[in-house]
């Protein structure tokens, strides 16, 4: 019986994929996109309508059909629930791989026996204990090259029925509280809202017109608690921009077209 391997982002897929050419195994990859760390969570295992307005918010000019997707989504989720595979959820240390983990811990909370897990550490990404700053270094499954993941099936584990409890558990508050930002600090969630992040970039924001993608790249690995994408942070410099507060120019839903400064 195949093995489901799941992890989050088509990144990480693509470099599953390749560990799994190269240890020659050819099991099954689901790849969750939705990125977790954002936006509403209340409704997501019921109906895709609250994700999928967010994200065309987030992203209208992509061309995507984003209410397709996210059923699609669920589906597979509710399949791999229903099937009777052995699942390993791949995770680093990143908001987003910590609450895809919570996520299928729910789904296949009633046979938990099935669900194991491979847990990507900082050190694994530097070949070594690394610095103790790597101990702080937020990791997701797309950081580790196909030659460190192959090397790491070996290591797949069980995850035990009371750790399945709780991290069911957590998923269920996750969604009740439902925050706008969720934050994976000193392994606990911690919420916050677009507000802080609007913040964060108004400290930033250039005074002289700037393009927007270099702007965002140097901003991105400044945020702290989850990976914040070029297009999250390119639609809150739009709010802000619809607010008064950063002056925009060109294509404002393509950050490679736009430039920004402080208003």
């Amino acid at each position: 019986m195949n093995t489901i391997h799941v992890v989050c982002g088509d990144i990480a897929a693509q470099q599953l994929r390749a560990a799994m050419a190269q240890a020659q195994r050819a099991d099954p990859v689901l790849v969750l996109r939705d990125d977790l760390a954002v936006g509403p969570l209340r409704e997501i295992d019921e109906n895709e309508r609250q994700r999928a307005a967010f994200w065309q918010r987030v992203m209208p000019s992509a061309g995507r059909d984003y209410a397709g997707e996210l059923r699609e989504e669920l589906a597979s989720l509710q399949r791999l629930a229903e099937g009777d595979n052995p699942v390993v959820c791949w995770h680093g240390d990143s908001a987003s791989d910590q609450l895809t983990l919570r996520r299928v811990a729910f789904m296949l909370r009633s046979t938990p026996a099935r669900l194991n897990e491979v847990l990507l550490r900082s050190s694994d990404l530097s070949g070594g204990a690394g610095s103790p700053a790597d101990a702080h270094r937020r990791t997701s499954v797309g950081m580790y090259a196909p030659e460190v993941l192959a090397a790491r099936f070996g290591r797949v584990a069980p995850i035990s029925l009371l750790r399945i409890g709780r991290l069911s558990l957590e998923w269920r508050a996750l969604k009740q509280v439902n925050t706008q930002v969720r934050r994976w600090v000193h392994n606990t969630f911690e919420g916050a809202t677009f507000a802080e992040i609007d913040d964060q970039i108004l400290t930033r924001a250039p005074v002289v017109w700037t393009p927007m993608a270099a702007f965002l790249g140097e901003l991105m690995p400044r945020i702290e608690g989850f990976f914040a994408t070029d297009s999250f942070l390119l639609w809150r410099c739009r709010e802000l921009g619809a607010a008064g507060r950063l002056a925009l120019r060109g294509d404002t839903t393509a950050a490679a077209a736009c430039d920004l400064r402080l208003e």
